[in-house]
């Protein structure tokens, strides 16, 4: 059956999966100051990082109308979408107000709105499993059912150079925020399985704790032969250096890297590495 996959843009894609006519992105938007900016094909990375730094409050990320999934939706076949965690974006709740739309004017279609419970890569991996499945010609519930078992399992991890966004926007505990506001230290931060951001852990540059990061992934005796997708703002030697460090204790079966879109940019910023497997 024709089938479509449809992600908000915080799902940072391989570019091979970003070509594939099957895929669709829905642009969320991101606030700087008094500058509007569509997390769209013509996203400039290096002008929203400039933005960012120049104007002196966090910028702000609004999810998109319910009406931008809806326009997405096949008039017939099967519809997955994928959104940021419905505990840290309006995403999913928009994407479902969509399917409740959809079903109410009898659409003749299957829609599934996948909650990531995850962000950026995270959403990468999800998007490549449900490509994978249903490329396979696999029914529409066992394609819904597989990758659901799947998020329920993946595991997110994340080192930022700079937390001030996610901080600023409400996005970190108060307990996170505090610490992260007392000491200068780089936190190794992952999702819970709600979809919340939890700390795992510290250190005091980001090279040590990147290698914190490495260390649980070698831990997790899950972990082997998974792909592993990492995703990164404007530090691409960065990524290739953890893929490195990767390589020499983990036992993942693929690792990709991909650079993060609008979204991700805002809250990882530059220097962020976001990892998902």
């Amino acid at each position: 059956m024709t089938y479509r996959l449809i992600c908000d843009s915080c799902t940072d894609l391989p570019s091979e999966l970003g070509a594939d006519p099957h895929v669709k992105k829905v642009p969320l938007t991101i606030q700087v100051g008094p500058e509007t900016v569509v997390d769209g094909e013509d996203f400039r990375q290096g002008e929203l990082l400039q933005k960012m730094r120049a104007w002196p409050d966090a910028p702000k990320t609004a999810c998109p109308s319910p009406s931008k999934y809806l326009e997405q939706f096949l008039e017939e076949g099967d519809s997955y979408v994928i959104t940021l965690s419905g505990l840290l974006s309006g995403s999913y709740n928009a994407a479902m107000q969509a399917r409740a739309i959809y079903q109410e004017e009898g659409g003749k279609g299957n829609v599934h709105v996948f909650n990531s419970r995850s962000a950026s890569a995270g959403q990468a991996q999800i998007a490549l499993l449900v490509r994978e499945l249903a490329g396979r010609g696999l029914p529409f519930a066992q394609v819904v059912e597989q990758t659901e078992a799947y998020i329920a399992r993946m595991q997110t991890m994340f080192v930022l150079e700079n937390l001030d966004n996610l901080r600023k926007n409400g996005r970190l505990t108060r307990m996170q925020a505090l610490v992260t506001g007392a000491l200068r230290v780089k936190l190794l931060c992952g999702a819970t399985r709600e979809g919340e951001i939890q700390k795992l852990g510290q250190g005091l540059s980001i090279r040590q704790t990147l290698a914190k990061m490495v260390s649980r992934m070698a831990e997790d005796p899950g972990h082997a032969e998974r792909r592993l997708v990492i995703a990164h703002c404007n530090c691409r030697e960065r990524a290739e250096t953890v893929r490195e460090m990767i390589q020499n204790r983990c036992r993942f079966g693929e690792i990709l890297i991909v650079p993060t879109g609008g979204i991700s940019t805002v809250y990882a910023d530059d220097g962020g590495i976001v990892a998902a497997y």
